[in-house]
C-alpha cells in the first residue's frame, strides 16, 4: 500500500546505516523523525555503490570498514519501528547484499523488522518477478526508480508495480547536492502522473535536494522530497555526539 505523507511535501531522509556507527544512526533517525521527516530510508552499506556520489560513497566505505552488514541494518530497522511505531521505514539497498542473504529470507526479515517497503537501486522492473512475488508474500511495498530517460512503457510498468511510492530521479547521473532542481524532474513527474493516477501512489523526487527552496519547488509538482547527500554530508562533518542534533535542526529548517 502507498506510504502516506500527511504534510506536503513529505520529507524522506536517507541515512547510510552504521555511519558513523549504528547507535548514532538510530539517534539521527529519531531526531529526523521528531523534526518533520515522514520516512527514513535506511541505506545498506555496499562496497561498490555505483549510483552514489562521493559523499554517500565515503559513508558507505566507512560503514563497510566497520563491518556493518544487512542483518545489522534490519536489526536497526526493528529498533526504529519499536521507538516510532507510526514512522515510514524503507530499506534501501543494492541488489547484491539481498541476493547473498536470499530474496525470500530477506523479505521475511524485512517484514519482521517492521519495514514498510524496500528499494533495491539496481533492481529493474523488467526483471523483478521473484522480488515482487516475495514482497507480496510478506506485505512489503516495492519501490522502483524512474529516470527522465525512461520511455513511457517503462514508466507505466514502474507505476503499476511500485506500491510505497515511486522514486523519481531529478536528473541522470549519481547522487549529490545541486544548486537547483533540474527541470527534468517536473517533466518526469508529469509523465508519471498519467500512470499513477489510477492507484494514487505518491511520487517522491530525489537526487540533489538540499535546501528549503528545493523542497518548496518540489512541493509544486510532487508529493515528497528525498534528501540524502546533504544529510550524509552533515553527518560526515559533525562529531558523533552532535550529528543527531545537526540533522534534526536541518530537517526542521526544511519544514520551515
Amino acid at each position: 500500500m502507498p506510504i502516506s505523507f500527511p504534510n506536503k511535501p513529505g520529507i524522506i531522509a536517507y541515512l547510510t546505516a552504521g555511519d558513523p556507527d549504528l547507535d548514532t544512526t538510530r539517534d539521527i533517525a529519531l531526531a529526523a523523525l521528531d523534526n518533520g521527516a515522514d520516512v527514513i530510508e535506511l541505506g545498506v552499506p555496499f562496497s561498490d555503490p555505483l549510483a552514489d556520489g562521493p559523499v554517500i560513497q565515503r559513508a558507505s566505505e566507512r560503514a563497510v570498514a566497520r563491518g556493518i552488514r544487512l542483518t545489522d541494518v534490519l536489526a536497526l530497522a526493528k529498533e526504529l519501528r519499536r521507538a516510532r511505531p507510526n514512522c515510514g521505514l524503507v530499506i534501501f539497498s543494492y541488489l547484491n547484499p539481498v541476493v547473498r542473504m536470499g530474496m525470500e529470507k530477506f523479505c521475511a526479515a524485512a517484514a519482521e523488522a517492521g519495514a514498510d517497503g524496500v528499494l533495491l537501486t539496481d533492481m529493474i522492473v523488467e526483471e523483478a518477478g521473484e522480488y515482487l512475488e516475495s514482497m507480496r508474500a510478506h506485505q512489503l511495498a516495492p519501490i522502483f526508480l524512474a529516470a527522465p530517460t525512461s520511455p513511457d512503457a517503462r514508466l507505466k510498468a514502474i507505476a503499476e508495480h511500485s506500491q510505497g511510492f515511486v522514486y523519481a530521479i531529478s536528473r541522470v547521473g549519481i547522487t549529490g547536492t545541486q544548486q537547483q532542481i533540474a527541470s527534468d524532474a517536473a517533466q518526469l513527474v508529469a509523465r508519471l502522473r498519467k500512470f499513477t493516477q489510477p492507484s494514487g501512489i505518491p511520487i517522491a523526487v530525489g537526487f540533489g535536494i538540499s535546501t528549503p527552496e528545493h523542497v518548496k519547488v518540489v512541493a509544486t509538482f510532487a508529493d515528497a522530497a528525498i534528501i540524502g547527500s546533504a544529510i550524509v554530508a552533515l553527518i560526515e562533518k559533525a562529531s558523533p555526539d552532535q550529528a543527531a542534533a545537526a540533522v534534526g535542526s536541518f530537517i526542521a529548517g526544511l519544514r520551515s
